[in-house]
């Protein structure tokens, strides 16, 4: 029979074996190809590829934001045929040491927004305001960008309002669909104002989707495709997460002059970035999604033997009711198949108190799972938790790794694991057991992987 901790390594292997699968570089060549002055876009490989002659155009722009943004920057670099009337700007994590001279490099704040997310936002607009129609846009774009690239329409609203502002949704326990339906109406730069930037402007976005893919609209919030939301539906978030009563007044004024602005003309179009005309030189494509990690996943952990189930209902769900569902679909699929492992992909919601202490969604997750692995003795069952991005809420972790032992453990350690559960600070308890996933910042974004597995 298979130790905890042999148990425990597979869990990781499997995790980092998805990782290293979604390479940034590969997705580039697999979706994206230059043939001298053609650029060939190959969307699926069920689809037949578009070529694009690049030959009208003088001028490239590069608009390069998110936690992926340094790689996809890199990986388009490395291709890109062009590069003499290049110029750029980039929001990235951190600012590298080997910099293009062509670029113009940020470093935007996540998960909240910092003064290069405003400076970098600035700088982006301007740039594409100079765009015209012998001028072709590249934005690269993944999670993380709505931080790392911002600017308050309302210019009243300051860099502190903002972070409040910010701070209030990702504390709120809303979607990050729902987050983003309400940033789009805050933002000069989400809802496709971006691209509304350069009207006339050939346009194409890449994007690594760090949401559901029926959702590819709320990456970043939106900054280069059509709005599909309405004032009416974010004022309905709003209401239900009780949100304007606990934003600053400079950003409850914005919202309540919105909501007068659309009374008095009910007809007319809420957002400009509705306008069609807008968006007739746009086109996008998705390099990698959640699905290509958690296929990923499935694919190693079969080659090691494992029955694998793929669950994803619980997407977006809170923490503590995707722990409850995923358990026991795990146990009532175990008695069936001994050597299970149960993947579910996406995110879950935490909505944290008044002095959440360190850890983040996943660590929380997994905590969650330690309390019902505990009452499994002698059985080799594991859970891991972590996101692609190998950071998780405020901690140095990725997430964490669970198993029928860890409860005992942290009591051993003097941890209460209830009482660390409902301070949200997991991770000073995984940290001391050993058991956080810690990987650095891995310069891309696909979300998070719960798996479940069992010997």
């Amino acid at each position: 029979m298979i130790t905890l901790e042999e148990l425990q390594a597979v869990s990781r292997d499997i995790f980092d074996s998805a990782l290293a699968a979604c390479n940034i570089p590969q997705a580039f060549d697999r979706h994206l190809q230059f043939e001298g002055r053609t650029l060939v876009r190959c969307p699926s490989p069920r689809l037949p590829s578009i070529p694009q002659p690049l030959a009208g155009f003088r001028d490239y722009y590069v608009i390069s934001f998110g936690k992926a943004a340094l790689s996809m920057l890199h990986a388009l670099l490395a291709r890109l045929p062009e590069k003499k009337h290049l110029r750029g700007i980039c929001s990235a994590p951190d600012i590298p040491k080997n910099r293009n001279r062509r670029i113009r490099y940020y470093a935007g704040g996540h998960p909240l927004p910092n003064e290069d997310s405003f400076a970098a936002a600035r700088a982006a607009l301007a740039l594409l305001r100079r765009a015209k129609s012998d001028t072709f846009v590249f934005f690269l774009i993944s999670g993380g960008g709505s931080a790392m690239l911002e600017l308050p329409r309302d210019p009243a609203i300051t860099l502190d309002d903002t972070i409040a502002f910010h701070e209030t949704l990702v504390a709120s326990g809303a979607t990050i669909t729902e987050v983003n339906t309400v940033r789009k109406y805050f933002s000069a730069v989400k809802g496709g104002r971006l691209a509304l930037a350069a009207p006339q402007a050939e346009k194409l976005s890449l994007l690594l989707a760090d949401v559901p893919l029926k959702d590819l609209a709320a990456v970043a919030s939106s900054p280069t495709l059509p709005n599909y939301s309405t004032l009416a539906e974010c004022f309905v978030i709003l209401e239900r997460f009780h949100l304007l009563e606990k934003f600053p007044t400079s950003v409850r004024t914005w919202f309540e002059r919105l909501r007068r602005e659309q009374s008095a003309a009910p007809a007319a179009q809420p957002e400009d970035a509705q306008s069609a005309a807008a968006f007739e030189h746009a086109q996008f494509d998705t390099l990698l999604s959640n699905h290509d990690f958690v296929n990923a996943a499935r694919d190693h952990a079969q080659s090691l033997g494992y029955k694998v189930v793929i669950d994803n209902t619980c997407d977006d769900w809170d923490y503590a009711d995707a722990a409850k569902y995923l358990l026991a679909r795990f146990h009532e699929l175990r008695k069936e198949s001994p050597r299970l492992c149960l993947l579910s992909s996406g995110e879950v919601t935490v909505r944290l108190g008044t002095n959440p202490g360190c850890g983040g969604r996943n660590q929380q997750f997994a905590l969650a799972a330690a309390l019902d692995l505990a009452k499994y003795e002698s059985q080799p069952l594991a859970v891991l938790s972590a996101g692609s991005d190998g950071i998780d809420g405020n901690s140095p972790a990725a997430g964490a790794v669970a198993d029928i032992t860890t409860v005992a453990r942290a009591r051993a350690y003097s941890f209460d694991p209830e009482a660390t559960l409902a301070r949200f600070d997991a991770c000073t308890l995984f940290t001391a057991l050993g058991d956080s996933v810690v990987t650095g910042p891995t310069g891309n974004n696909l979300r998070d992987l719960r798996i479940l597995i069992s010997g």
